[in-house]
């Protein structure tokens, strides 16, 4: 079964967009939707460090999952997940870790950065420029084999097993991914919506992704400053 999800994702990157999407958003409007957004990482492996930075805006209450990636061995190789509000929880292999006390707004857009290294186990969580404690999780592990990445639901099956009581409901931009932890300079300039060094793996101003379902691409409102 692996094997043939495995041809399908390699069949929809053969048919992935890839476009610039600045000052453009995902967005997802139903509730207890199936839609998602597969995205496609050049990934060299293993995988041993991880940053992603996005930005989300969702006036739900109710668990939903920001950013999945697995890998056919685990579908919760990578995930950010916020059970409820005020919650985040981070999946590295399976393992979770629950960070509370960092803003989470309803009708606002969140801007979080989440960095994890293999090697120390170290992983920390950025929410509208704070921080959370530095804390280990999954010290000296490796995320092997082609990733599967997908916005707007939780795999809980490599490349699919989608529960719609999970599914993310707003807008979704500025999706990077890097394969080591970036600087916190550059965390800040991502945060404050200034030039910072664009994720290696995914890039939102390159992006490759293919949607499926009610999901759309408009404009974004985050820089109130730009209208064009």
């Amino acid at each position: 079964m692996e094997q043939l999800i495995f041809l399908l994702a390699l069949l929809c990157t053969a048919h992935a967009a890839q476009q610039d999407l600045s000052k453009k958003v995902f967005t997802f409007p139903l509730d207890k939707g199936t839609a998602t957004v597969r995205l496609t990482a050049s990934v060299e492996q293993p995988i041993t460090a991880l940053t992603v930075c996005m930005r989300f805006y969702s006036t739900e209450t109710r668990p939903q999952s920001l950013f999945s990636l697995a890998i056919p061995s685990q579908s919760n190789a990578f995930l950010l997940y916020k059970p409820s509000v005020g919650v985040y929880r981070l999946h590295i292999k399976g393992t979770a870790l629950d960070i509370k006390g960092l803003p989470d707004n309803t009708d606002e857009w969140n801007s979080v950065c989440w960095t994890w290294d293999s090697s120390s186990g170290l992983t920390t969580l950025w929410v509208n420029e704070k921080r959370s404690a530095r804390k280990i999780l999954e010290r000296r592990t490796t995320l092997t084999g082609l990733p599967s990445i997908i916005l707007g639901q939780d795999q809980d099956s490599y490349g699919g097993g989608f529960d719609p009581n999970q599914s993310f409901v707003g807008d979704i931009t500025d999706v990077h991914l890097w394969d080591s932890v970036i600087m916190p300079c550059e965390i800040r300039f991502y945060m404050e919506g200034y030039a910072f060094t664009p994720g290696n793996l995914l890039n939102w101003k390159n992006l490759q992704y293919s949607t499926n379902g009610s999901v759309y691409v408009e404009r974004s409102d985050f820089d109130k400053l730009t209208c064009y």
